[in-house]
């Protein structure tokens, strides 16, 4: 007696077809998994079991084979707890055979048969389509939004395995789960943030309204209590809005990594990431023996902010370096090697020592000088190129915090950072691979960012005095033709240059 499901999995933060075949046979009663089954796939048989049982089915007294084909792909996850119990059922004639493979399964069981959320049912969802041969996907209750919202199948919600073998025996018992895309999309664009809650620090924005214009990364220095968190929890407030395929992109990654809010059906407010300063290598950058996405993947299409940034392992740092040039990181293990992506806007803050308050006016810094350079090489010069934009925070004054005034609400900010990248979007419109300014390689700079004589020599009397290296330079131009989209100036002029340039002396002031 043998039966076919149909189900799926995930591979990176794309999904795959799996098809779970089960045999019974006369034979010693046994259960057997096979199909390279990790951790939680080969504990399904106690689950299956104790779930048939209780929902009043028979299991059978023979050997039962489950086979999950592709066999040489590692299978991980609790969803094929459902397709396999289906699967027994109908080898064993409780239901027919004949239904189950009209639909994709997915769900992890308890005992008592009541089915539970899984993690990456949006790439499953994604993965199918009508011509696939297949009628729906069934899925547990809580991810019917998700699964709903990729708009390939007829999405089914069931809350047990009892309810989904009545649904299979009476297709009209459960209708096909409707939802409005473009409603759920335009209804969770909102932030709870707002840059006119800041109080001062004007300088501070501007560079944060540049770096948001052309996707630059930055870092911030300041004394504690200067602001530099509450900026950047502000920042994706005024980047551009997301696009439907950016957000499902972005859904994607969160649901493969287990990180979907419950009851949210799509991520389309940019994320905005900032693990601690002990978050580890696969925390970070991403891993495990089945590898998961880390922070930078999570980050993708918003802000990774890293705040105490020298108090992050060095050698953590580093892998930083990568990610950063190619929008993307690779993990390799010894049966795999997966590619998530990483589009992120770095955003680092910290002080300028360990006490915090070197350059202070009002506090005195007790710092010596070798402290303060053991302190500030925690960040290397390669790390440090790697960042566009470099700003001192400086404490807020008394009358600036007192003060009714309200700054410029991010809705403001972002309408122009918009028409900055409708500039960029046409500029680029013949790069596939150019999304911003700061996705510009050499070539590009080259091609795009001319300067004048006047620019030239203040470029190359800044790169003289101040040290900066060839990748500085390229960022400078960059830089500079992000200020002058914001100024809506097709030409690069000796005043972006200017600013350009001055975004990048903090570096030479306090790392030498």
């Amino acid at each position: 007696m043998l039966s076919k499901v149909y189900s799926s999995s995930t591979l990176g933060v794309d999904a795959y077809q799996v098809e779970v075949e089960s045999d019974i046979q006369q034979q010693l009663p046994a259960f057997v998994t096979v199909g390279l089954p990790e951790g939680a796939v080969r504990e399904s048989k106690e689950r299956v079991t104790a779930a048939i049982k209780n929902s009043d089915f028979v299991f059978p007294a023979k050997r039962v084979t489950i086979n999950l084909a592709p066999a040489d792909i590692r299978k991980e996850g609790s969803a094929f707890d459902l397709p396999i119990a289906l699967g027994i059922l109908a080898a064993t004639g409780q239901i027919l055979r004949d239904r189950v493979d009209e639909f994709v399964m997915l769900g992890e069981l308890s005992l008592d048969g009541t089915l539970r959320a899984i993690p990456g049912v949006l790439p499953m969802a994604m993965h199918f389509a009508s011509a696939d041969g297949v009628k729906g996907i069934i899925v547990p209750k809580e991810n019917a939004k998700e699964a709903a919202m990729a708009g390939t199948l007829p999405v089914y919600p069931v809350a047990s395995l009892k309810e989904a073998v009545h649904f299979l025996e009476d297709e009209q018992s459960i209708k096909p789960f409707k939802i409005d895309i473009s409603s759920v999309f335009t209804n969770a664009q909102h932030y709870i943030n707002d840059f006119s809650d800041v109080k001062g620090q004007e300088s501070s924005k501007r560079a944060l309204e540049v770096a948001a214009a052309g996707g630059h990364n930055i870092i911030m220095v300041g004394p504690p209590g200067s602001g530099k968190t509450m900026l950047a929890r502000r920042v994706p407030t005024i980047l551009p809005d997301l696009s439907v395929a950016e957000a499902l992109e972005t859904t994607k990654i969160h649901s493969v990594a287990g990180r979907l809010p419950a009851d949210c059906a799509l991520i389309a407010t940019r994320p905005f990431r900032s693990p601690h300063h002990s978050v580890s290598y696969a925390g970070l950058i991403g891993g495990g023996a089945v590898p998961k996405p880390g922070e930078v993947s999570l980050a993708h299409h918003g802000v990774l902010f890293l705040d105490e940034m020298p108090e992050f392992k060095k050698d953590i740092l580093e892998m930083l370096r990568q990610p950063m040039e190619d929008n993307e990181v690779t993990i390799s293990r010894a049966s795999m090697t997966l590619t998530y992506p990483a589009g992120f806007m770095l955003i680092a803050a910290m002080n300028p020592c360990p006490c915090g308050y070197y350059g202070a006016i009002n506090h005195e810094c007790n710092c010596s000088t070798s402290e303060i350079q053991r302190y500030m090489s925690r960040i290397s010069g390669p790390l440090l190129d790697r960042i566009d934009i470099h700003i001192s925070v400086p404490s807020v004054k008394f009358q600036e915090l007192s003060s009714e005034t309200q700054g410029e609400k991010s809705h403001v900010i972002r309408a122009r950072v918009n028409e900055a990248r409708e500039r960029q979007f046409k500029r680029f419109i013949n790069e596939p691979e150019i999304f911003c300014n700061a996705h510009m390689e050499s070539r590009d700079t080259r091609k795009y960012c001319t300067i004048d004589e006047k620019s030239q020599s203040l470029l190359a009397l800044a790169i003289s005095k101040q040290g900066l290296s060839a990748r500085a330079y390229d960022r400078i131009l960059k830089v500079a033709r992000t200020i002058a989209d914001l100024a809506g100036s097709e030409k690069i002029e000796l005043g972006h240059v200017a600013e350009a340039v001055h975004y990048r002396t903090l570096d030479r002031k306090l790392w030498l």
